[in-house]
């Protein structure tokens, strides 16, 4: 049987490690080519090109700050060149600190917003282009509670995650008329390691609780990307989709 994501190509961004591996390697498995993109971590990058070629599927790996340009203009030329194009975009690349509002300097709020919202708008950019040629293609970024339920001292994550919905609500109506569907998915608490920039969990999620009962996998955050992306999602646009437990509900 034919696999749904079979001749499809997809660039994840951060796909590294953690949600992004996994939603690679998922990606993978349902049969697209997936880039592998990280920021420089090259070892990690080549090591889930080299898991996805262990399960029979097509990678490859590409180096690039999504915050720059050039850099994004160039790994899209990389992709054309390989695979043709690209039908699937899912951005999970950014970065999560934890200051306070009144400490926070205008460059680590720059930074911030450089990578999940900047880098959003210069890879749907980059690709959308080649998705128009293609007939289609769907674009997803990755989220989170903190925008929707304010989280202390990261006002400039909440803020670049908000930014970042609020773009895909406005490509989701103006690339429509190419096919091209827009979404974000949303991850409440999750079942990963946290880089050290990141700082422990907020506090203020903690308390609230999770009625669920415990924190979701990487693979249930894969999966509702997955369903984004394919066939079953065809007529979802605009969308956040939120998966937390019940933590946070629409």
């Amino acid at each position: 049987m034919q696999r749904a994501l079979e001749g499809k190509v997809a660039l994840v961004t951060g796909a590294g490690r953690n949600i992004g591996r996994t939603i690679a390697l998922h990606l993978a498995r349902d049969g697209a080519a997936v880039v592998v993109n990280g920021r420089s971590d090259r070892a990690a990058v080549d090591a889930v090109v080299a898991e996805i070629a262990t399960v029979g599927g097509r990678a490859m790996g590409w180096i690039a700050d999504v915050s720059d340009e050039r850099a994004v203009a160039g790994m899209a030329d990389a992709v054309a060149a390989e695979f043709g194009g690209v039908d699937i975009l899912v951005g999970n690349a950014g970065l999560r600190r934890q200051t306070p509002f009144l400490e926070m300097g205008f460059a680590e709020w720059r930074e911030i917003l450089s990578v999940s919202l900047d880098g959003m708008f210069l890879l749907a950019r980059a690709v959308a282009p080649a998705m128009v040629a293609r007939g289609g293609g769907a674009i997803v970024g990755l989220s989170g509670i903190s925008t929707h339920v304010g989280t202390p001292n990261r006002c400039h994550v909440s803020a670049s995650k908000a930014g970042l919905e609020g773009l895909m609500r406005a490509l989701a109506v103006e690339l429509a008329p190419h096919g091209i569907r827009c979404n974000c998915v949303a991850p409440g608490a999750v079942d990963t390691v946290r880089g050290a920039a990141a700082g422990p969990m907020p506090s203020s999620l903690i308390e609230r609780g999770i009625p669920l009962g415990r924190k979701s996998s990487v693979d249930e955050i894969a999966a509702a990307v997955r369903f984004l992306v394919g066939p079953g999602g065809g007529t979802v646009t605009g969308q956040t989709l939120h998966v937390n437990g019940g933590v946070y509900l629409t």
